[in-house]
């Protein structure tokens, strides 16, 4: 009798097993693959045949010659490359705390320092923050334009990063949501290829 009641239920196991676990992943993955093959892929970003990175990750800093990324909470680990996972994560430090603030102190010193800026200027927040996932990829176009003369100076050219950070900044999706934005990477990119 209690074997009535258990073999339709094996068998509802195994047909849901199958849509839910074998069917719809492959229908989903085939999809993705004809219509955003790209983004399904994780949005990679490949020079002269190697991933250099994803368009939707924050890289490391390349030193002064590069456009700076947004600061990690977590931090970048070190050697890092596109094959080699990075630390997500925010630093949970709240807007009272006082490591937070001497945090924020110091990026400021350090970015007005590399980039000339006078000592009371308006830094950019996003320059000075980490954002929620410590990856973020974009910065503000005025955090962009406040890097361009030192990126310049230190490849020798004249002001090209204003223009190429200007051709590479995203306006808000859909025009409402979010802000403007300039995803570092493919700038840097931009710039490499301008020399």
């Amino acid at each position: 009798m209690w074997l009535q009641a258990v073999i339709p239920s094996i068998r509802m196991l195994f047909v849901l097993t199958l849509i839910t676990g074998v069917l719809y992943p492959l229908a989903v993955l085939g999809i993705g693959q004809l219509v955003f093959p790209v983004q399904a892929n994780g949005s990679l970003i490949q020079r002269d045949g190697a991933v250099i990175g994803s368009s939707l990750i924050g890289q490391l800093d390349g030193g002064g010659t590069y456009f700076w990324a947004r600061p990690s909470a977590v931090g970048y680990l070190e050697g890092s490359t596109a094959e080699t996972p990075v630390a997500s994560g925010g630093s949970n430090l709240g807007p009272t705390s006082a490591v937070l603030m001497q945090q924020i102190q110091d990026r400021t010193d350090t970015f007005r320092l590399a980039n000339g800026l006078a000592a009371g200027a308006a830094t950019p927040a996003d320059m000075v923050t980490a954002s929620g996932s410590g990856l973020d990829p974009h910065i503000s176009p005025e955090a962009a334009l406040a890097q361009v003369d030192r990126v310049a100076a230190a490849r020798s050219v004249d002001r090209q990063g204003q223009g190429a950070g200007q051709e590479h900044t995203k306006a808000r999706q859909l025009g409402i949501l979010g802000e403007s934005r300039v995803n570092v990477l493919e700038l840097n990119l931009a710039l490499d290829q301008l020399q």
